[in-house]
């Protein structure tokens, strides 16, 4: 591919681009290998574990809880009227369940958390690193890899499925309740008909792709946080591509899975 500057003179693209790419993609495999060592020898840090834990899982609960509402409100709104206009209002409660428990739930939750999530390891590791305290704890004797990297890609990959169920939960309830505004039906009932034809293979190989989201979340942005470089302007920096790197990975990810899904579960 050329490009053609101002004076219409068709020039070379720089390599440097293409170089950083793969550089980027190298970096990350080196970072993935000292995490997974640091993951599997003991010591483990149980205490660091928890606090991460309840930080990236407990307070991710009101975010992921409104998530799940507004999806459910606009799957419930959006898919009655079509639904009506075939002559199949009957399927509502179904539709809105599936749809919810295969993808809406699980994708949009990992979104949801990649914005917060990654932007807040980013920044906080960003700080970390500019500042040396990364370096004072390794000069401490205490592995960072271990410490930092490893309990926050941890709590990401086992929060991810269980804030899963907290959207998938307020997804289907305010479904039914903005269903019951036009045409009242009681909770009972419209569980029954949306779970009729739900199987284990329909919730879940959809919940359990999260702990993918959550890797890649937490991956991404140990990984930006632990390099950024430049001072106050590199922490933003890393922050930004946490989020945007991560949220762009876990589309990417989705399509994959949802393939392998449908082939190892049809």
């Amino acid at each position: 591919m050329t490009w053609i500057d101002t004076s219409g003179r068709r020039k070379i693209p720089s390599t440097s681009a293409i170089v950083a790419f793969f550089e980027w993609f190298g970096d990350l495999g080196m970072f993935c290998g000292r995490l997974a060592r640091a993951v599997f020898v003991p010591r483990y840090e149980g205490r660091e574990f928890l606090k991460q834990f309840d930080e990236l899982g407990s307070k991710s609960l009101p975010l992921a809880a409104l998530a799940g509402a507004a999806t459910g409100v606009v799957l419930s709104l959006s898919t009655r009227d079509s639904l009506i206009r075939f002559g199949a209002k009957s399927l509502l409660p179904a539709v809105i369940v599936i749809s919810i428990l295969k993808e809406s739930g699980p994708i949009i939750t990992a979104l949801v958390v990649s914005g917060r999530a990654a932007a807040g390891i980013g920044a906080e590791l960003g700080a970390m690193k500019v500042t040396e305290q990364i370096d004072a704890i390794e000069v401490s004797a205490v592995n960072p890899y271990k410490f930092l990297a490893a309990t926050r890609v941890l709590a990401c990959i086992l929060m991810l499925p269980l804030l899963t169920l907290v959207t998938d939960f307020c997804g289907i309830f305010m479904g039914w309740l903005a269903n019951t505004q036009a045409e009242p039906i009681s909770l009972r009932l419209f569980v029954e008909n949306g779970f009729k034809n739900v199987t284990f293979n329909d919730f879940l190989p959809s919940t359990l792709k999260t702990m993918v989201f959550g890797l890649i979340i937490g991956l991404v942005a140990c990984f930006q946080g632990m390099r950024t470089h430049g001072g106050t302007e590199g922490v933003e920096r890393a922050a930004t591509s946490a989020v945007v790197l991560s949220s762009l990975l876990i589309i990417l990810a989705d399509v994959v899975l949802v393939r392998l899904i449908l082939v190892f579960f049809p």
